[in-house]
């Protein structure tokens, strides 16, 4: 008799921002990178990809994926290099022991939600790639590492593969043509620094107008800073940004931080023809992080900018009140604060042109810190009949 089951298996995965950018290929097929990156895990308690894998005989329609309530297409070369190497995997544990039901030979049907607008530079596609690789994993039971499975998530999105874990994050470039040796590995967990938080500035809930992908190639093909940013830039930058993280050195974390932001963005600014992810609500934030750390006469915050107009501002906890006073009460009229940050009179006072430009154009704060990595959960987006749940 033919196996009718449902199988199922559901995961939450993090959000990560590179302090460290990762920006361009060497190899545009196997998502490889031209240079090796840092990240820090956020917590999956204010953003985090939901996901269901489940697989059955009984799905008739082949593979499938819903993201936020809308069907997505698996067909493309990514989606598809994650469910090939699953599916290998899966089936070298079925050959080994005839006793176990034959997932890989099942359709995949895949449901998954984010709890953060998707393709805005909230890196979205981090979060989801490497909930999707994790919770297959999960329902097909491989034993594989977080860096294991983190050779497939690369090959959905590349900054997935630093979402397979918690804490502070290394993606290694590696130098094999075949990739082997391109995963994640971990620098320091989220219990080695734990007072790290960031406060998004979400400037723009909107699809970016140039994806990561199309504008990586761009870069790579036109960019003469992007040459001198790989060839020197980068390395030394990694050496610093490791030894900051294990000495807890945030004077040092939070400068590396915000030149990698810089250098960044100069690249795409020396692309031809430019690219510009970031808008006038932008430049004011780096303003702000500047005119905050001049008043507190030490480095307290630090800015940093992935491929869209977004503020992600990283301070220590007991920074919290001189960093959140400055922003609070510029914007207190927007959501996602919490009452503590909005208690007593900033000591800090941001300039009247910045801070207008900030009041008009941040719609809302997400406050957050470090956090772990991919977890399982109990809670399911396809119910035990194959159907998703209503939510």
């Amino acid at each position: 008799m033919a196996d009718a089951k449902v199988y199922r298996a559901s995961t939450t995965a993090p959000v990560n921002i590179a302090v460290v950018k990762y920006w361009g290929k060497r190899d545009a097929k196997l998502n490889l990178p031209t240079n090796s990156s840092l990240s820090v895990t956020l917590s999956q308690a204010d953003l985090r990809t939901l996901t269901t894998a489940s697989c059955s005989s009984t799905f008739t329609q082949g593979d499938s994926l819903t993201l936020n309530g809308e069907s997505s297409d698996v067909s493309g070369a990514r989606t598809q290099a994650c469910f090939r190497e699953l599916r290998a995997r899966r089936a070298a544990l079925e050959a080994a022991d005839s006793s176990l039901p034959k997932l890989s030979t099942m359709p995949l049907k895949i449901v998954s939600e984010n709890n953060f607008p998707t393709a805005a530079g909230l890196a979205s596609s981090a979060a989801g790639f490497a909930a999707l690789v994790q919770a297959i994993a999960n329902l097909y039971e491989l034993p594989d590492s977080p860096s294991q499975l983190s050779l497939i998530a690369r090959q959905g999105s590349g900054s997935a593969c630093r979402s397979l874990f918690g804490g502070y994050v290394a993606w290694r470039a590696g130098d094999k043509q075949d990739g082997s040796d391109s995963m994640a590995d971990l620098v320091a967990p989220a219990s080695h620094w734990p007072n790290m938080r960031a406060l998004i500035l979400v400037v723009s809930a909107a699809k970016k107008g140039v994806s990561s992908t199309a504008g990586m190639q761009q870069t790579v093909a036109t960019s003469g800073l992007f040459q001198q940013r790989i060839g020197t830039v980068v390395a030394a930058n990694m050496a610093a940004m490791e030894k900051a993280v294990k000495q807890k050195d945030f004077a040092t974390f939070a400068e590396v931080t915000m030149r990698e932001s810089n250098s960044f963005h100069a690249c795409c600014a020396d692309t031809y023809p430019p690219i510009f992810y970031m808008n006038d609500v932008s430049k004011a934030a780096i303003r702000a992080v500047e005119a905050i750390n001049a008043q507190a006469g030490k480095t307290v915050a630090a800015y940093t900018f992935d491929a869209g107009p977004n503020c992600v501002v990283y301070y220590l906890e007991e920074d919290a009140s001189a960093v959140l006073g400055a922003f609070s009460t510029v914007l207190a009229g927007v959501s996602g604060w919490n009452q503590a940050s909005a208690g007593s009179a900033p000591s800090i006072k941001l300039d009247e042109g910045i801070a207008g430009i900030l009041k008009d154009g941040v719609s809302r704060v997400i406050m957050t810190g470090v956090g772990e990595g991919p977890m399982k959960t109990d809670e399911y987006l396809v119910a035990e009949d194959g159907q998703p749940i209503a939510r």
